[in-house]
């Protein structure tokens, strides 16, 4: 039969026979685990069979966040790690790995900016930034022998411009580079980037998929359908002694070992076990928890993000209003396509007068937390200009309209009637 979201975000992942009947993923609290004897000890360290030896690489609760989240996005598997940004940086370092290129454009998260700009360089790793990733001639202009994948975010935030994936996706496999996407703004309830030709998908589970602003997470989702074996990609084909058996004579590539999964393998046994940016199991058993409700959150936060939105459009002072999941926004023909539930919880808009009048507005809110994080079940404010784009260089801010004028909002649970009151009184009283 077919499953429904809603249906694997609550059972997808976990089979309560293998943990004592417990109808909850347990936390499992343990560095590492027996290996029982000599012969299975060597079989787990071999891969030849799956198990548990070293919570580093692989842990009971954090296997069922990774199984859950592969199964709600479509993809061959899923590697859980401690940060959003851990995740963004292993699969553009995975991907790029020993001197390629990466396609991005400048309207992403600040920090995924700085690691593309400044910090990925040191590692040999370049970008070539676009100015709009929707624009195929754009991106075809930047392709060169070196290009490894391209970079985007499917819902931008603050600006809520949304990817147009599948020309995008067609251009890049046409050229043999991958489609590395971030889906951190509308989670895989909304959309799935898979089903429309990504190759890698990545969240900071942080945000809407936990959903109450309690634990730090990320995670890398492999679509299982690149070939990494195509000849761009050196890392990949290489026989490397990490999955091979040197006393039996055998050596193995990722892609010869793995196939379709051999992306998602290499972050875990080479990227995670390395560098070591683990998932807790505490905060994988929390996000497993979040994911039961997450359609019931994400479905009132989009309702209510859309009539704050369509209220501002009113609002004395608000100059615009950023929200694709308008009616009548110039990308509202990707909205039907890929967004029929909605675009997500986050909106941004521009008010007149200076940046003091933005400080008063934010520090006159009463039911607004003044956070730098998204998706919560309470209501967020903050002004990106000043905290999470602030590392973003002025000409890229101001291209992707993150002025000192600009604030943002994430929307949560409580009532949408008593957040348009808060920010009629807090616009009011700024000016």
């Amino acid at each position: 039969m077919t499953i429904d979201f809603a249906t694997k975000a609550i059972h997808a992942g976990y089979e309560p026979l293998d943990n004592g009947h417990a109808a909850v993923p347990p936390i499992y609290a343990s560095a590492a685990f027996d290996l029982e004897n000599a012969v299975r000890g060597d079989a787990l360290a071999g891969g030849a069979i799956d198990g548990f030896e070293y919570s580093r690489v692989a842990n009971p609760t954090v296997d069922a966040l990774e199984k859950r989240l592969a199964a709600l996005e479509g993809g061959v598997g899923a590697v859980a790690l401690a940060s959003g940004m851990a995740a963004v940086s292993y699969a553009l370092m995975c991907a790029g790995e020993g001197g390629g290129r990466i396609i991005a454009p400048t309207n992403l998260y600040g920090a995924s900016v700085d690691a593309l700009g400044d910090f990925l360089p040191q590692f040999g790793i370049h970008t070539d930034f676009v100015k709009n990733i929707n624009d195929l001639d754009e991106v075809a202009s930047k392709i060169g022998p070196d290009t490894r994948a391209i970079f985007a975010e499917t819902v931008a935030n603050p600006s809520t411009e949304l990817l147009d994936i599948e020309p995008l996706a067609k251009l890049a496999h046409a050229r043999g580079i991958a489609l590395i996407v971030d889906n951190t703004v509308p989670t895989p309830y909304l959309l799935n980037p898979i089903r429309f030709g990504a190759d890698i998908v990545v969240h900071s589970t942080t945000k809407g998929i936990t959903g109450h602003g309690n634990a730090i997470g990320g995670a890398i989702i492999d679509g299982g359908h690149f070939d990494w074996a195509n000849g761009r990609f050196p890392q990949f084909t290489a026989r490397q002694q990490v999955i091979s058996d040197d006393r039996a004579g055998e050596w193995h590539s990722f892609a010869e070992k793995f196939g379709a999964a051999a992306f998602i393998k290499r972050i875990r046994i080479k990227y995670l076990r390395t560098f070591g940016a683990v998932a807790s199991p505490f905060n994988a058993y929390l996000a497993l928890v979040g994911l039961e409700t997450l359609p019931q959150r994400v479905s009132q936060q989009v309702a209510s993000a859309r009539r704050i939105a369509e209220h501002l459009t009113r609002s004395p002072h608000v100059m615009k209003v950023n929200y694709s999941g308008l009616g009548y926004t110039p990308q509202y023909d990707l909205v039907g396509k890929y967004f029929p539930r909605g675009v997500g919880q986050i909106l941004s808009f521009l008010v007149d007068g200076s940046a003091d009048n933005v400080r008063r507005i934010i520090d006159g809110t009463r039911l607004f937390s003044y956070i730098p994080n998204i998706g919560d079940a309470r209501s967020l404010i903050v002004d990106p200009a000043h905290i999470t784009h602030r590392e973003v260089p002025v000409d890229a801010r101001i291209a992707a309209g993150v002025s000192d004028n600009l604030i943002r909002l994430s929307i949560g649970l409580e009532s949408v009637d008593d957040l348009i009151a808060d920010l009629d009184q807090a616009i009011a009283g700024a000016y």
